[in-house]
């Protein structure tokens, strides 16, 4: 069996071959890119994260932080737990705007900070990782999602309020009843819990950001609750930990520091890419359906010109090689060789692909060379396209092996 001579880039693509393939998802992936920066640099100075004080977004807290400074408090957004604890006082309410992302290190150290400071401290949507160690005696579990809750309680600032959204993170507590407020009880259980201190400072446990976010503080109570929580004290520190803040890989595991690092990021990705990242997948594997449809059975029909058989078997080689399909090639090198040398071995047609029949004609034949024809014609797959083709090259020189001997 001959073949025909190929060129020396027969197996592989040339440079403009692969420019032409990959222009368009280049294309794309740069307009990509470039629409993510125009529209990061058009929107960055009001968005700045969830619950931020400088975040003009439904999820940011900007409103919060404007009608309180026309109150005269002052606003500090802070990121480190240095930044945090540096000038607490009687005159100071604290902000933490996601406790369970602090490490127990961290936790350790705000609680020894506030616990002399006679401020104020508010912890939003604090669970069972953080609640217990920054408020002794106090346990969290979640409760249903956000809805309108009445107070229920003496607390001043809940009466005023009257009914605002609330839930998430539900509280029990240990501590004696003179020491606590429990307001707006979910399902028996209070969302907004606050702890007076040994001195005049006190702990606002809420189970809920939903009332500061720029989207609720208008509905019902949320904003006359946010106003009186966050006013109560000349000067209010926003306290925003930060997977940046150099506290956090104090006193933590490296597997530890994964953990927070995963979660940290997985709260910053905004849910609008979240969304995006969804019906992309649901893009691509409608493109893949769509691209692998068979709309019926194959029908032969007559080819309206004779094609050399070259050319055929060229197109084919091309059509597998294009799809990487080099298994089914071998299959097929390796089915027509033993197809052809079956006959010559006096092996009947219908057991030319059955080793037990043929193996041990072949040896007979070839007493010096048949114990390499078992790989040859039975082998695995061809693990590259070298050795698919040194492959075809064994199997000819099988074949002419068995005609003249």
């Amino acid at each position: 069996m001959s073949r025909t001579p190929t060129s020396p880039t027969s197996t592989a693509a040339s440079a403009r071959q692969v420019w032409t393939r990959t222009r368009g998802l280049l294309v794309g992936l740069a307009i990509l890119v470039i629409g993510a920066i125009a529209l990061a640099a058009v929107r960055s100075g009001d968005q700045h994260g969830q619950l931020d004080p400088r975040s003009a977004d439904k999820l940011g807290s900007r409103a919060a932080a404007e009608l309180l400074k026309s109150q005269g408090v002052s606003v500090r957004p802070v990121t480190t737990l240095t930044e945090a604890t540096a000038d607490l006082g009687p005159d100071t309410t604290l902000l933490v705007t996601t406790p369970d992302l602090l490490t127990p290190a961290q936790q350790d150290t705000l609680r020894s900070a506030t616990a002399g400071a006679g401020g104020r401290t508010v912890l939003l949507d604090a669970g069972p990782a953080s609640a217990g160690t920054l408020v002794p005696g106090v346990d969290s579990d979640a409760g249903p999602p956000a809805k309108n809750l009445e107070p229920d309680c003496s607390l001043p600032a809940a009466v005023r309020a009257g009914s605002v959204v609330l839930g998430g993170q539900r509280y029990t507590s240990t501590l004696p009843e003179s020491r606590t407020d429990a307001c707006y009880p979910s399902d028996g259980r209070p969302t907004l819990l606050r702890v007076q201190d040994t001195g005049d400072g006190d702990t606002v446990l809420v189970g809920s950001p939903n009332l500061l976010y720029n989207d609720r503080l208008d509905e019902q109570g949320n904003a006359s609750l946010a106003l009186q929580l966050l006013g109560s004290r000349p000067h209010l520190i926003w306290y925003l930990p930060s997977l940046s803040d150099p506290s956090a890989a104090e006193g933590s595991s490296d597997e530890d520091s994964e953990e927070t690092v995963a979660e940290g990021f997985l709260s910053l990705v905004p849910s609008g890419w979240l969304w995006g990242t969804l019906q992309l997948a649901v893009a691509a594997l409608l493109a893949a359906v769509w691209r692998g449809r068979r709309l019926g059975p194959l029908v032969t029909e007559r080819l309206p010109v004779a094609i050399r058989a070259s050319e055929a078997t060229e197109g084919r080689a091309r059509l597998y090689r294009k799809a990487g399909a080099r298994d089914r090639a071998a299959t097929v090198l390796r089915t027509a060789t033993r197809t052809r040398i079956a006959p010559l071995l006096g092996v009947a047609p219908r057991d030319a692909h059955d080793p037990e029949a043929l193996l041990p004609a072949i040896s007979a034949r070839l007493p010096e060379g048949g114990h390499d024809a078992a790989d040859l014609l039975f082998g695995p797959a061809p693990a590259d396209d070298a050795t698919l083709i040194r492959l075809a090259d064994q199997l000819d020189a099988l074949e002419r092996e068995v005609r003249t001997s």
